[in-house]
C-alpha cells in the first residue's frame, strides 16, 4: 500500500489522535471475525486493548489472524501506530469458544445482520461475562430495543454502528435501546473516543439510526433517477462526488446550510420535496443487479464492469482513500470553527 506524506507535528494538536501509541488497556472482546469484525478488532488493538475474539466459522477462524495482521501492517505503513504489528498481534486470542470473554470490559457482537442470530450471540456472551460488562451490537439497522428482549441485563446492551474500515474511520453512532441506561451510554461514548472516534449518541431507538436513514433516502432518489431514465449511474456518481462529496467531510447538512445561507434551502424545499420519490419497494435496477449475482468488487461484478485486476485496484484505492480522508477530517473536527487558534492550524 502506498504511504502518504507524514502529518506535520502541528496537525496532531488540531483534533483527536490519529497516531496510536502502544500502551496497555483493558480486555475487550469481539464476536464475529468477518470483514467488519476484523477491522473492529484492529481498531481495538490499535487503541491499546488486549483482545479476545470469537469466530464459529472454521474457514474464517483459520484466516482471522492473517487478515488482522495485514490491517495492522497497513496501519504501520501509514504511520498511525508506533508498535510493530508482530507485537500487537500477540495481544489477541482468537477462538471458537466464548469462555475467554469472561474478563472483557466491553464485548462487541459483529455477526450477520439477522435478529435471531444476534439475540442468540448476545445470550452466549451474557452467559460468560460479568453483569458490568458492556455489550455492543454492530448493527446497521436492527432496533436495539429488539436486541434487548429476553436478555439478562438489557440496560448494558447498546448499538454500535461502525463504518468500514472500522480501524480508520472517525464515524460511530451509539444507539440507546428502550432499556439502555444513560450511564452505560456515557461509558460507550468514552470507549468510542478512546478508539479515535467522533461519536454521535442516539438517545432513542429508531430503525436505520442517523446515517442509514439519510443515506437510503438519497439512494432511493438515485435509483429513481436511473430507473426513470433521467440520468445514468455514472452521471449520478459524478454529480454526487463533486457536490456532496466536496463538502460533507467539512460539515454536516445543518452546518452546511448555516455556512451557505439558510433561506434558499427553505425555498427549494417548498417546490422540490413534493416531487421526490416516496417509493417503498426495492428499486428495479437493484433487483436486476442482485439477481445477476453481483456482489460488487468482491466478485468483480456490480453496477460497473470490472476485470479482476480492476476490482482489486478499487479495493486498494478505497483503503488508501480512507486513510487520506481521515487525515483531512481530523483537521476539521466538529468544533474547529469555535476555536480561532485551531482554525489557523487547520489551514496551515
Amino acid at each position: 500500500m502506498k504511504k502518504f506524506p507524514s502529518r506535520r507535528k502541528s496537525d496532531s494538536r488540531v483534533a483527536g489522535p490519529l497516531r496510536h501509541e502502544a500502551h496497555t488497556g483493558g480486555v475487550a472482546g469481539v464476536v464475529g471475525m468477518g470483514l467488519m469484525g476484523t477491522s473492529i478488532s484492529a481498531c481495538l488493538l490499535l487503541a491499546g486493548h488486549r483482545l479476545y475474539c470469537v469466530e464459529s466459522d472454521p474457514a474464517k477462524l483459520r484466516t482471522a489472524s492473517k487478515r488482522l495482521l495485514k490491517l495492522l501492517k497497513d496501519a504501520q505503513v501509514q504511520g498511525v501506530v508506533n508498535a510493530s504489528p508482530s507485537t500487537l498481534i500477540k495481544r489477541v486470542t482468537i477462538s471458537s469458544e466464548f469462555v475467554g470473554l469472561k474478563a472483557a470490559e466491553i464485548v462487541i457482537e459483529s455477526t450477520v445482520e439477522d435478529l435471531p442470530i444476534k439475540r442468540q450471540v448476545i445470550g452466549e456472551i451474557e452467559r460468560v461475562v460479568s453483569s458490568n460488562t458492556l455489550i455492543g451490537s454492530n448493527t446497521s439497522a436492527i432496533p436495539v430495543t429488539d436486541l434487548q428482549k429476553n436478555s439478562k441485563h438489557p440496560e448494558r446492551i447498546i448499538g454500535l454502528h461502525w463504518a468500514e474500515p472500522a480501524h480508520i474511520t472517525r464515524f460511530m453512532e451509539i444507539i440507546c435501546g428502550k432499556e439502555t441506561s444513560l450511564a452505560n451510554a456515557r461509558r460507550a461514548v468514552r470507549f468510542a473516543r478512546r478508539w479515535g472516534k467522533e461519536p454521535s449518541l442516539l438517545r432513542r431507538d429508531i430503525r436505520g439510526f442517523i446515517t442509514n436513514r439519510i443515506m437510503y433516502a438519497m439512494l432511493r432518489e438515485a435509483f429513481y433517477l436511473v430507473d426513470s431514465g433521467f440520468a445514468s449511474v455514472a452521471d449520478i456518481d459524478r454529480s454526487m462526488r463533486n457536490d456532496l462529496g466536496y463538502w460533507i467531510t467539512f460539515a454536516g447538512p445543518f452546518r452546511f446550510m448555516d455556512v451557505t445561507g439558510i433561506p434558499a434551502y427553505a425555498a427549494v424545499m417548498k417546490d422540490l420535496l413534493p416531487d421526490l420519490s416516496c417509493a417503498t419497494e426495492v428499486p428495479r435496477l437493484m433487483q436486476k443487479v442482485v439477481r445477476s449475482g453481483a456482489r460488487g468488487i468482491s466478485n468483480a461484478k456490480g453496477f460497473y464492469r470490472y476485470t479482476p485486476t480492476q476490482a482489486k485496484r478499487w479495493e486498494e484505492l478505497f483503503m488508501e482513500f480512507s486513510y487520506q480522508i481521515r487525515e483531512l477530517a481530523e483537521k476539521y473536527p466538529e468544533d474547529v470553527g469555535d476555536r480561532r487558534s485551531s482554525t489557523r492550524k487547520a489551514n496551515k
